[in-house]
């Protein structure tokens, strides 16, 4: 394990029984995604409007999944306030601000903060209604590529959907591996978790 005076951004730790990427350090925590998919989970269980507020996958994340930590490395987790903007392109409602232990990143922080610099495709999406993938040609798509698909917390074209990073099929290498699924898909529709969370050090 990495000695956590010299932790870098994009290191990899062990924390409880997984692999995690450090995103981001500040003076006293790291902000950390696991590597991997860990399980496929619904991001809500009616297909109903939903943000991320009030969906069960996040109910699932800060109930059951954090409840799987030791009382050791649950005080190590530190309460984050995560902002949920609307969706960029479309007029599907973010929904309230929340507080939480474990969450997933926003399309924001996917695209501008932690893989790469993107925001001016973000900002720029040209014939927005008719495109699935914000850009499948983006030069930061590998850098958010793993062993699936990835829910985001925002939502997608309706709050019906929720935006998220697409994977590849096995022996699949066409560009699009690694985008954000802006458009969404449907909040009942098993996808894959990446758990973040803020860890004291």
């Amino acid at each position: 394990m990495i000695k956590e005076k010299y932790m870098q951004t994009g290191d990899l730790i062990i924390f409880n029984e997984y692999e995690w990427r450090v995103l981001d350090i500040q003076s006293n925590a790291i902000l950390i995604i696991t590597e991997m998919v860990i399980e496929n989970r619904v991001y809500n269980n009616s297909y109903v409007i939903s943000t991320w507020a009030n969906c069960d996958l996040r109910k699932y994340l800060n109930g059951e999944f954090f409840n799987k930590f030791n009382t050791a490395d649950k005080s190590r987790i530190l309460k984050a306030f995560n902002v949920n903007p609307d969706n960029p392109w479309y007029d599907a409602k973010g929904g309230e601000d929340t507080e939480d232990s474990i969450f997933l990143l926003s399309i924001d922080e996917v695209v501008c903060k932690y893989f790469g610099d993107s925001s001016a495709i973000l900002q720029n999406p040209g014939n927005r209604k008719y495109k699935y993938w914000f850009d499948k040609n983006d030069e930061n798509n590998s850098k958010r590529l793993t062993n699936g698909s990835w829910w985001l917390r925002s939502p997608g074209r309706t709050n019906y959907t929720a935006a998220y990073i697409h994977g590849l099929a096995p022996n699949q290498s066409e560009s699009s591996g690694g985008c954000v699924g802006i458009n969404g898909n449907n909040i009942s529709s098993l996808g894959g978790v990446r758990p973040a969370l803020w860890l004291k050090i």
